[in-house]
């Protein structure tokens, strides 16, 4: 049994603490949040006695074989990235395995300095975008992967939130439906500079055109101008679809239901509940890397430099959309991206 350790203990961690119900291969052992009231009223829920208010201290004296680091990508109220610093002192620790809550980055200079880390690590870091492990999901894409839908020619995506809050969890779904294959050039377009400074800054309005290696394109869409709505409620997060077209059907996934065209069973269509599902599929996700820690050739689908390459596809439509240009990808971004967003809206 592997011993996990979660580093914040906000909103967003409660959703990894408890699907340690579905969780097989390890237990939550240790959390470690700077307030002492949070990290209290967490442990408590969650009745984890070993609490921390130091990270370094929980590092040395827990040793975790998986740590979850569930922390906003920027420092509170400032623009400070603290992604890297966090991940690179568990690598310097000797963290066998690390679940770090997206986006990965939010900025072209973070995403550099965790590409570098990528190269000049032991630890096995993935992303958590766990809509790849819904089991709705895991259900549609064995229908890709079957032919059911024959073979593939189109890919529509969207989400009504910006493309750095939910655009990690789309662009990696895509990636899932196609074998994680590469993104090879973009044509971007980006509107609004009203969400530049905030905590996860992006334009409010992103569109895209994708061409992938495997020659497949796909069409991409957010914010509340672009991404369609497809739920009642009116959470701008609970509005994310991929849709999937082949020669000879289809498969669409949204967030509280879905359907399926085949030649075999016809059109079919059902509700799904997002919360039941994304309970195991965080659970799925956090066993998968715990299957990777085991052997070495059940390599996560949301491992590190496969989620740095889905967001290289996003620093790219960026800069498509100041350059007017198709980006070829994978690109090296200027440096100071959202800076020259904000000059550009």
């Amino acid at each position: 049994m592997y011993k996990s350790a979660i580093l914040g203990c906000g909103g967003r961690a409660r959703g990894h603490a408890g699907a340690y119900r579905f969780v097989k291969n390890g237990k939550l052992a240790a959390i470690c949040d700077m307030n002492e009231e949070r990290l209290n009223d967490f442990g408590d829920r969650f009745s984890i006695s070993s609490r921390y208010t130091d990270y370094a201290e929980m590092l040395d004296k827990e040793k975790p074989d998986l740590l979850h680091i569930v922390t906003a990508p920027l420092l509170r109220g400032t623009n400070q990235h603290i992604r890297y610093p966090l991940m690179k002192q568990a690598s310097d620790s000797g963290v066998p395995a690390v679940i770090v809550e997206k986006p990965i980055a939010v900025d072209s200079d973070d995403w550099k300095q965790i590409a570098g880390l990528a190269e000049n690590t032991k630890t096995k870091f993935v992303v958590n975008t766990q809509l790849n492990f819904h089991p709705k999901n895991l259900e549609l894409k064995r229908d890709v992967a079957e032919g059911k839908i024959g073979e593939l020619r189109f890919i529509d995506a969207s989400a009504r939130n910006t493309v750095v809050n939910q655009g990690p969890h789309v662009l990696q779904l895509v990636s899932s439906y196609i074998d994680n294959s590469r993104p090879v050039s973009v044509l971007g377009q980006i509107a609004g500079g009203n969400r530049l400074d905030s905590a996860e800054p992006a334009p409010e309005h992103t569109a895209a055109h994708v061409l992938y290696e495997n020659g497949l394109h796909v069409s991409l869409a957010f914010g509340t101008g672009m991404g369609a709505k497809v739920s009642n409620r009116p959470a701008n997060f609970r509005h994310k679809r991929v849709f999937v077209v082949g020669t000879k059907g289809f498969v669409h996934w949204r967030f509280s239901n879905w359907e399926r065209l085949t030649q075999n069973s016809g059109y079919e269509t059902g509700h799904l509940s997002y919360p039941a599902q994304d309970v195991q599929a965080q659970g799925n996700l956090t066993d998968a890397l715990f299957d990777w820690l085991e052997d070495e050739n059940k390599i996560h689908p949301t491992h590190l430099k496969q989620s740095l390459a889905e967001f290289n596809l996003l620093l790219g439509i960026y800069y498509s959309g100041i350059t007017n240009q198709i980006i070829d990808l994978p690109f090296d971004p200027p440096d100071g991206l959202i800076d020259l967003l904000k000059e550009k809206l």
